[in-house]
């Protein structure tokens, strides 16, 4: 076994044994192996629905290299990211990851990712997503652009 993915299971195995949420583990490490963060799904224990392993790993990585650029790390999670996850990842810059279980074995104990696919596909209405006050709004963003606000 990869000692990588070998870290991210014992991650989630770890979260799972003090009940912290469902059975995922990450870690991130550098392009010379070192290993900068670990993460495990601690949505249960932080009562938080954002607090996925990856997310979790991409966080303590970011406070640990003090940067929100992790395009020189490699992220390593026990099972395929879900859409927010995968978001963040892209968010972080993370150009490779290695996942063990696939986002159909995460459904076919009760996980609901396939959900979300389907919506940003536009194949369901889980949820009501309606635009509104958009002059008002831009106008915020006219200001960031304005005062040379970073893009990330």
């Amino acid at each position: 076994m990869n000692e990588y993915m070998k870290k991210a299971k014992e991650n989630a195995d770890k979260g799972i044994e003090n009940g912290e949420g469902g059975p995922f583990g990450a870690v991130i490490v550098d392009k010379e192996g070192n290993i900068i963060a670990n993460g495990n799904n601690k949505v249960l224990k932080d009562n938080d629905p954002t607090a996925h392993a990856e997310i979790v790993a991409i966080r303590e990585a970011c406070k640990t290299l003090n940067k929100i650029d992790l395009s020189d790390c490699i992220l390593y999670t026990s099972c395929e990211p879900c859409p927010m996850c995968l978001s963040a990842i892209i968010w972080a810059n993370i150009k490779e990851v290695y996942f063990g279980c696939t986002k159909n074995d995460a459904a076919n104990i009760g996980f609901r990712d396939n959900d979300i696919y389907e919506f940003i596909k536009g194949n369901n209405d889980m949820i009501c997503l309606k635009q509104i006050d958009r002059d008002e709004c831009i106008e915020t963003m006219k200001k960031y652009q304005k005062d040379s606000g970073i893009i990330y």
